[in-house]
């Protein structure tokens, strides 16, 4: 299944620690698959508990949803000390991580740079449905505002525009990609709330 990744293609897919789930953007060289954590749960079990699932979905607001700690309704299945999510392929193996600076425009933090070699396959179906060009402009509307909640947070005022006006823009499209969730009105309610706030 690791064939299915091209090398040096960045893929949106879950991963799933001893108790949290994520999407995270993977890159595949060799037969490792490497990630980056930008703090929070998964990144602190990780540091306990190295050994983690990858899981694929087309299921845009899936992803959207857990990158954004909405609400979703997921069974699992596990042995060995791994975890997954019943129904949906992917890997598991144990994850070498360790602390990294990073810098951008939001400012200097430190990440952990993460990368398993699989040591299982997770057998899984995925629904026959492709990903539509709406559903792209919901992940990046949903990535856009985790960003915005960090640059308001920060006080970063020019930034936090241009993240703004990238979300409505994005959101034009989605509407005229034919997008009707209501996620995506959530996300755009929700940035112009953090604008209002941004000094």
């Amino acid at each position: 299944m690791l064939e299915l990744f091209r090398e040096g293609q960045v893929y949106e897919v879950l991963l799933v620690t001893r108790s949290n789930v994520t999407p995270v953007g993977v890159v595949r060289r060799g037969n490792r698959l490497f990630f980056r954590l930008f703090g929070g749960k998964s990144a602190e079990e990780l540091k306990e508990h190295p050994y983690a699932s990858i899981q694929i979905t087309n299921d845009a607001e899936l992803l959207v949803k857990l990158g954004l700690n909405l609400p979703v309704s997921l069974e699992f299945e596990g042995a060995d000390g791994f975890r997954w999510i019943k129904g949906l392929p992917g890997f598991y193996g144990r994850v070498d991580a360790r602390e990294e600076p990073y810098e951008d425009e939001l400012g200097e933090t430190r990440i952990l740079v993460c990368s398993m070699a699989p040591e299982g396959e997770i057998s899984g179906n995925l629904p026959n449905r492709p990903l539509s060009r709406a559903d792209c402009m919901l992940i990046e509307m949903a990535v856009d505002l985790t960003r915005l909640i960090v640059a308001a947070d920060a006080g970063r005022r020019e930034l936090s525009l241009k993240l703004g006006d990238r979300i409505e823009e994005n959101y034009g499209l989605y509407l005229r990609f034919g997008g009707s969730s209501e996620i995506a009105e959530r996300i755009v309610a929700w940035a112009r709330e953090l604008l209002e706030r941004v000094p």
